[in-house]
Formats: C-alpha cells, sequence, structure tokens
C-alpha cells in the first residue's frame, strides 16, 4: 500500500537521521515541497517530470543560492523514493544553479587585535547576559582552532579534555566527529573561564550557554560580532567579514606559517585538512585565499593524488 506524501518524507527524514545527517537540513525545504503538492491536489503518484520541474522553476528575488537548496533538498527526497521503489522523476545534477563562491574575507592582524580587544572590554548587558564572559572565549577558540562558528557554539562541556588538551567536535558540516587538539594557551583560557563561570551556570551542558540553557543561535552571535566590528571601527570587508572570517583567517595563517618554514606542503595539508574536518582537499584549497595561484596550480602538489590516497576525514551554516 502506497503511503502518503508526508509519511514519506518523515520516512527520508529518519533516514537521513539514521546516517548521521541532521533532520533540520530538509525539514523546511521538504515542508515547502508539502504544501506545494497539496495546493495543486496532487500526491507521490503525481511526482513526473513537469510537476517536478514546475517547483525548480526560480522564484521571484530568490538567490542562486536559495534555489539551489530548495532544488537539492527535494532531488534529494527523490532520489530517496526512487531508491526505495517509487516511481518518479529524479531532478539530474546538471539541473541545479551553479553555486555562488564568494572570496572569503581575511582578517589582518591588526583587525584581530582590535577584534580581541573590544571583546576584553565588554561589559555586563541585561538583554545579553554573560555575553562579556562568552565572547571572548568563544571567538578566540573559533579562530585558534579554526572552528566553524556553530562548532563553537554548540560546544558541550563534556567535549573538552582537560588532560589530554583535546576538544571533541561533534556531528557538524560533513556529520563526522573529529577531535581538535588545544594549545597551552587555549587550554588555560578555556580552564579559566570555566572556573569563572562555574557558579554562573553551573549545571549547564554547554561551555556556551543562553539563558534557556541551549547554545546561543547564529543570529545571536552575527549580531554580537557585528556589534564588535562597529565598536572597533572595522569597515573592511563589509558583509564578508563575518565569524566565519575567523576560520579563514586561521587557514591562512598556517599556510604563511609553513611557507615561511619552508615546510613541505605535501606533506603538511593532509593535516590541515583532517583538523579543520573538510572532506575533500578542495574544501581545504577554498580557505587557502592568500596564494591561489601558487598552490592550486602549484606542480609540487597533486590534489587528485591527495584526494586518491587519503581518506575522508573523521570529523555542513
Amino acid at each position: 500500500m502506497m503511503k502518503t506524501l508526508s509519511e514519506y518524507i518523515e520516512d527520508m527524514l529518519l533516514y537521513k537521521k539514521s546516517i548521521g545527517y541532521s533532520k533540520k537540513t530538509y525539514e523546511y525545504d521538504l515542508a515547502r515541497f508539502h504544501s506545494f503538492m497539496e495546493s495543486k491536489r496532487l500526491s507521490v503518484t503525481d511526482l513526473n517530470e513537469d510537476i517536478v520541474l514546475s517547483w525548480c522553476s526560480r522564484w521571484e528575488s530568490e538567490t542562486p543560492t536559495g534555489a539551489r537548496k530548495r532544488i537539492q533538498t527535494i532531488r534529494e527526497f527523490l532520489k530517496y523514493l526512487s531508491a526505495i521503489g517509487v516511481e518518479c522523476y529524479v531532478i539530474p545534477s546538471s539541473f541545479l544553479p551553479r553555486q555562488e563562491v564568494r572570496t572569503p574575507y581575511i582578517f589582518t592582524d591588526k583587525e584581530l587585535l582590535s577584534i580581541f580587544d573590544e571583546c576584553d572590554g565588554l561589559e555586563p548587558d541585561y538583554r545579553t547576559p554573560h555575553r562579556h564572559l562568552i565572547l571572548p572565549v568563544l571567538l578566540r577558540l573559533i579562530f585558534f582552532c579554526g572552528l566553524r562558528p556553530n562548532e563553537g557554539r554548540e560546544l558541550q562541556c563534556g567535549d573538552i579534555d582537560y588532560t589530554k588538551g583535546v576538544v571533541l567536535i561533534r556531528k557538524n558540516k560533513s556529520h563526522k566527529e573529529r577531535y581538535v587538539a588545544l594549545s597551552d594557551d587555549v587550554l588555560r583560557m578555556c580552564e579559566d573561564y570555566r572556573s569563572a563561570t562555574a557558579s554562573v551556570f553551573p549545571e549547564s551542558a554547554y561551555f556556551f550557554p543562553s539563558p534557556s540553557g541551549v547554545p546561543y543561535d547564529h543570529h545571536w552571535l552575527k549580531k554580537q560580532f557585528q556589534m564588535i566590528r562597529e565598536r572597533a571601527n572595522l569597515k573592511a570587508g563589509g558583509s564578508k567579514a563575518v565569524v566565519y572570517s575567523l576560520r579563514h583567517r586561521y587557514a591562512t595563517t598556517m599556510l604563511m606559517k609553513w611557507l615561511n618554514e619552508g615546510a613541505d606542503l605535501d606533506a603538511k595539508l593532509p593535516y590541515l585538512s583532517a583538523y579543520m574536518g573538510h572532506t575533500h582537499f578542495s574544501d581545504t584549497a577554498y580557505y587557502i585565499h592568500l596564494l591561489p595561484e601558487n598552490l592550486i596550480r602549484s606542480a609540487a602538489i597533486d590534489w587528485s593524488r591527495f584526494s586518491d590516497l587519503i581518506p575522508e576525514v573523521a570529523g555542513d551554516e
């Protein structure tokens, strides 16, 4: 007996969750697709080429990135249906809008110092309790460990092993876990922060909890970072100068360090890729922003060979 569209959607979400993906990745666009089908009084048996491609039409004011995400989600759903024997039209990968690639903004040393100085000078604010304690540590952790912003925000207290000096980064963009080593200074910073906040939120499971006990969301961190930049009078980079730029800067800092040391990049790049939780070496190349021509075109670095020899890294806004 054929199930309803909503039942198949729920089955697909449970399947994705079982293999390590977050249901939140798909829920919003699947709900919109369900509403689209209901508005036309259509069911699973109507998922032919005409109906599916009508969903894929570019919406007014929709960005290429937004369209790609919306269509990609439904493509995954249709692939799932086809795999379990439900007849439907599966969107070809070539139909997806081209993904926009934005050149990341790289903070200068002076800008980084200004950002951290402003963090250290924050005072308590009743509108965002404890931000004066959280932001100096959270932003430094993202930068010095090359974390994705959500990896820092969602860090749990038990994720830091103070004896071994490592932090567990839970399932993230690559849907896998990894350990990140902490320098002595960063480890000491985390220990001092935990001591200072032990009486403030003693029973929180999260390292950087909001008043409700859950991690602050990405909108909060974005707003706080904009506030820090405004206070520091940092205008360069415009909309591209975001929290994620701290991660970009970490990658370029490591690259420049190795180049200055005359290190063997063939040997070093797999470590950078693993440390940052990349699945593909092309992702690592994307972060190497300062010297793209030297690296991507260099005969000394065979990206295809790396992809063949190095297994997918254990470790997605």
